[in-house]
């Protein structure tokens, strides 16, 4: 008699972390070896590929067309919008062709659960790395605000331009919001913004906006429609 197999599943997520954040309530849960972020009720990232995630860290670097490799000019310098649960930012700090990373989070609990909490083991490296500096501040506002200018802006705040975590957000896939992008980039820089879909209305929305070479690359998913990266150039 052939021996019984016992699935185990992880049982409903267990809450580690609950707070009132600047927009609303923010939740660290785990769920079975997972670790996940709930912003006001929906569902943000949990720790189970990053695949995508590194797709628009490779992707910007890829689209800055061989500068990153060149001795001749200082090393590129790229602005990560969301830090989330590290992905990107671990995945950038391992790369030593980034001269800067800068990352900007305007939510205070996120980054205390990287500094201090769950999210440590993802990204205790990369926050140490000098080259890495945490900004907490609304990605949208600093845009508009900051002076510094990068090569490359990683943008991974909503679900996509279409499916934003808060109505704030909507404002930076549209004109005002791509304008003060291309200010914060350095001629030839790349936008590089991942969504969990695609969206041509927002690859029509760049070319408008005066962006250059705009494609999306997809990533395939285990089910659904798979993530994407749409890329863009600010003209030289």
């Amino acid at each position: 008699m052939a021996a019984m197999t016992t699935l185990h599943h992880p049982g409903p997520p267990v809450v580690l972390d609950r707070r009132e954040g600047p927009f609303g309530e923010v939740v660290l849960r785990r769920h079975g070896e997972l670790l996940q972020i709930i912003a006001n009720g929906t569902f943000l990232m949990d720790t189970s590929d990053g695949r995508s995630e590194r797709r628009l860290i490779d992707s910007a670097l890829a689209a800055l067309d061989g500068r990153a490799d060149r001795t001749d000019r200082k090393k590129p310098r790229v602005l990560i919008g969301g830090l989330g649960v590290g992905f990107s930012l671990a995945h950038a700090a391992a790369d030593p062709r980034w001269g800067g990373i800068t990352v900007v989070e305007r939510e205070p609990a996120i980054i205390d659960w990287h500094r201090q909490g769950p999210l440590r083991e993802l990204s205790a490296e990369a926050l140490a790395d000098p080259r890495t500096d945490i900004v907490e501040a609304d990605l949208v506002r600093h845009l508009h605000t900051a002076t510094d200018t990068y090569d490359a802006l990683c943008l991974d705040i909503d679900n996509g331009p279409d499916w934003t975590v808060t109505e704030d957000n909507d404002t930076l896939y549209g004109p005002s919001g791509l304008a003060a992008c291309k200010d914060r980039l350095d001629p030839g820089g790349v936008l590089a913004v991942w969504s969990a879909q695609p969206s041509a209305n927002f690859e029509e929305t760049l070319r408008n906006a005066g962006f250059q070479a705009v494609r999306t690359e997809e990533i395939p998913v285990v089910r659904g429609v798979p993530d994407v990266v749409h890329l863009a150039l600010r003209p030289t």
